[in-house]
């Protein structure tokens, strides 16, 4: 069962994203917030698996509730899946980076939706890579300015401590490529590309795949159309 929060700040929004979910099987709505300040304080009372996250709220931001939640939270973190009126939102890039898993937008459908919370909830790290790549892409220039990168964006880690090969790994990702591309890519099992991965984002304390895509491009070890350095 995925224990699903659902945070948005207009009311019949909210209500029929939680009508959708509470009819379909293998999910549990454990709670509804109107804005970010409510949504940290359920996500610490619910322990949800999943937070669908809208991002333009009065008072504390979608980004903020994020950067709270997931810093606030126990192992293991719940993945936030962040929705969205616009494909190509400064402020969907923010919550990336603050390690949002992927993003939905509002008029996505309802099977669309559900697969949604099903892929992010059944652990995959990043939903619609391509999307979220072609987004991180478009403002990797702007990191640390404008509404989307947050009052508290920190400089991209050093990839120094990788190896060889969880550079070459996260290189992969960030152009879009899923694990079993990887694989076939490096001439690897999926699983030997899921502990490069894991690695990489336990050195460089990364909460989700998406958080990689974006520190790659802030690091410059991909570069906006130019792919790998």
């Amino acid at each position: 069962m995925t224990r699903v929060l659902v945070v948005d700040d207009q009311f019949l929004i909210r209500a029929g994203l939680v009508g959708l979910l509470r009819a379909a099987p293998g999910i549990e709505v454990v709670g509804e917030a109107g804005d970010g300040v409510e949504a940290v304080a359920l996500a610490a009372s619910t322990r949800p698996d999943v937070i669908l996250m809208d991002i333009r709220m009065p008072g504390m931001s979608g980004i903020v509730a994020t950067e709270k939640i997931l810093a606030e939270a126990p192992e293991p973190p719940p993945r936030v899946l962040v929705l969205t009126t616009f494909d190509l939102d400064e402020y969907v890039y923010g919550a990336l980076r603050a390690g949002a898993s992927g993003f939905l937008l509002k008029d996505s459908g309802p099977e669309r939706l559900l697969a949604a919370v099903a892929a992010v909830g059944g652990g995959d790290a990043l939903f619609a890579p391509s999307v979220t790549c072609r987004l991180v892409e478009a403002f990797a220039r702007q990191a640390g300015a404008g509404p989307g990168a947050g009052d508290s964006a920190e400089p991209p880690p050093d990839l120094r401590s990788l190896t060889l090969r969880e550079v070459e790994v996260l290189k992969l990702i960030a152009t879009g490529m899923s694990n079993a591309d990887i694989a076939e890519r490096l001439y690897i099992s999926e699983a030997t590309v899921k502990t490069h991965l894991n690695r990489t984002m336990t050195k460089l304390d990364l909460d989700s795949r998406a958080q990689a895509v974006v520190v790659a491009y802030e690091t410059g070890l991909v570069t906006p159309g130019g792919g790998g350095r």
